[in-house]
């Protein structure tokens, strides 16, 4: 409990102090998230090119946040290109790589493909935050709070109603402790403070704020048991051990990955 009330602390403080603590906590949650997606790739007998995964996904926020202070100066010209050419020279580089220095690898090919799905399962996913945050190209803080709300009751609302009415199980064989009563409750608080969010975010349409909350309600309960998925498949317990007792920060982020490229696409078809 103290851990976890230590990390909301330093969680809810970097968000609202500035845009630029913001998106260093966030680069620094990402890269852990990142390196214990790997080591549990390496518990499944692959050989991650981390370094390089991680090289990538830090390149990515770096090339985000230049483009947004250039959007704003109304300097961006080309870079949305050049970055994108960039990323797609990453395979590129991961086969030369694995080509020279992994030939006697037993799995190669799978090495290069679980370092790319490092980056589309956690590395893309989480640099999305800074999308939603700099809506309108100006960094908004409030909209990762009630972000973050909708996951928490999202959470909440699942553990107590599952507690209290949970009869059938929604994925036994993934997540045994998950069940369908849990998953309705969930989505009813979600829904709850998606509404109340109107008194945080007056500027928002109610429709909109109900329509983030059936997001966060639907794919962070899909993101908490694909996260699930990925750890029996490679037989660990939990993504790590950074909060003793909670797990790895991709434990505590996990309902972030699938909920985070709805709401950018949403939130950019909406603009």
């Amino acid at each position: 409990m103290i851990y976890a009330s230590i990390g909301a602390v330093l969680l809810l403080g970097s968000v609202w102090y500035s845009a630029w603590s913001f998106a260093l906590f966030f680069a620094a949650v990402q890269v852990k998230m990142l390196l214990e997606f790997y080591r549990m790739m390496r518990a499944g007998g692959y050989a991650p090119a981390k370094w390089i995964g991680v090289g990538a996904s830090l390149a990515t926020i770096a090339g985000l946040v230049f483009m947004v202070a250039a959007n704003e100066e109304g300097t961006l010209g080309h870079a949305p290109v050049v970055a994108i050419a960039l990323f797609l020279c990453l395979p590129v580089v991961l086969l030369l790589r694995a080509i020279v220095l992994w030939p006697k690898h037993s799995k190669p090919f799978s090495d290069v493909a679980v370092t790319l799905a490092g980056l589309f399962y956690v590395g893309f996913p989480m640099t999305l935050l800074g999308v939603i945050a700099n809506f309108h190209t100006t960094y908004d803080y409030r909209r990762i709070f009630g972000l973050l709300f909708l996951v928490w009751a999202s959470d909440i609302g699942a553990y107590a109603a599952g507690k209290t009415f949970g009869k059938h199980k929604l994925a036994p064989s993934i997540s045994p402790g998950k069940t369908w009563e849990g998953w309705a409750g969930g989505f009813l608080l979600t829904l709850a403070v998606g509404w109340a969010l109107t008194f945080m975010l007056p500027d928002v349409p109610l429709a909109h704020l109900l329509v983030a909350a059936g997001v966060v309600a639907v794919f962070g309960p899909l993101g908490d048991l694909a996260e699930s998925m990925l750890k029996r498949s490679v037989g660990v317990k939990d993504s790590g051990t950074f909060m003793p007792g909670h797990g790895g920060l991709l434990d505590r982020f996990d309902a972030f990955l699938l909920v985070l490229p709805v709401l950018a696409l949403l939130q950019l078809l909406a603009n």
